[in-house]
Formats: C-alpha cells, sequence, structure tokens
C-alpha cells in the first residue's frame, strides 16, 4: 500500500463507486480525520497557545459565563462565536477553517461580502474591533449581534 494521501476528490470518488461501505473505510482509515469535541479542541489551543480561556474570551468579545460555557462544553457555539474565539485565539486563515471545521460550521467564503470582510480581516491581523468597525461601515451583521448593523 502506498503512504501517499489520496486527494478528497479521488477519495469522494471511491466512496460514490465503493459496494461496501466498511471496506471503504478500512482501506481508507488513515486518510480520514477525526475530529475532536470542540471543547476539548479549544481547551488543547488554550495549552498549546499558552493562554487561559478568560483572555481569549475577553479577546472574543464573548459574554464571561457563556464563553466559560463553551470552553467546558456545556454550551455549542455558533459560527459567529466560532469566529469570535478566532479572533480571540489571534488564528490566521487556515487555523480559524480548522476551528470552524471541528464546530461543525461552515467555512469561509470569499464570495460572501461578510466572510470576505472576516477572511481580510484575518489575513491582515486585524482586531475584532476592526472587523465590527468595517461590519457596522458596510451595514453588514455584526459578529454575534442579533440585529443587522448597529
Amino acid at each position: 500500500m502506498s503512504t501517499e494521501k489520496i486527494s478528497t476528490s479521488k477519495m469522494l470518488q471511491h466512496l460514490f463507486k465503493t459496494a461496501s461501505l466498511d471496506r471503504f473505510i478500512k482501506r481508507y482509515d488513515r486518510d480520514m480525520e477525526y475530529l475532536p469535541l470542540f471543547h476539548e479542541h479549544i481547551n488543547n489551543l488554550c495549552k498549546d497557545k499558552g493562554t487561559v480561556p478568560e483572555q481569549v474570551i475577553k479577546k472574543a468579545d464573548i459574554e464571561r459565563t457563556y464563553g466559560h460555557q463553551l470552553f467546558n462544553g456545556t454550551r455549542t457555539p455558533s459560527r459567529d462565536k466560532v469566529i469570535q474565539l478566532a479572533f480571540g485565539f489571534e488564528m490566521g486563515y487556515e487555523e480559524t477553517q480548522k476551528l470552524l471545521s471541528v464546530a461543525r460550521k461552515s467555512s469561509l467564503h470569499p464570495k460572501v461580502k461578510r466572510d470576505a470582510v472576516i477572511i481580510y480581516a484575518i489575513e491582515h491581523e486585524l482586531t475584532l474591533d476592526d472587523v465590527q468597525a468595517t461590519l457596522f461601515d458596510l451595514e453588514i451583521k455584526l459578529l454575534g449581534k442579533e440585529r443587522n448593523y448597529g
């Protein structure tokens, strides 16, 4: 067997054509990603980055109690909260996409105006306040807010 990784599209083609899911899983097990629970992942990120949940929650502009509930696994985050946490962790684009994936939320897409603003901010290392100001100026729904803007 080859040690080379299979492309996602090739793997999907094989999945469509397979007669046995069990054989498919056995064949590609090492190529499959196992996503941890979200709260486990963000706690591990804190350890890896040498920070504590309180600091991330504050930078993410998430209400303290709610933020701690995300870290202890009693609450499930919305997509906006995941993005806010990415800013709290000061993540880059790929890390943010991974965080969204672990949270089982849709990835950021440059064809979505709001996502384009967020991607730009991430790539240019802007703060969450900068993102919110830009979203406000463009009359786009702010991160973590119920109303459209403001």
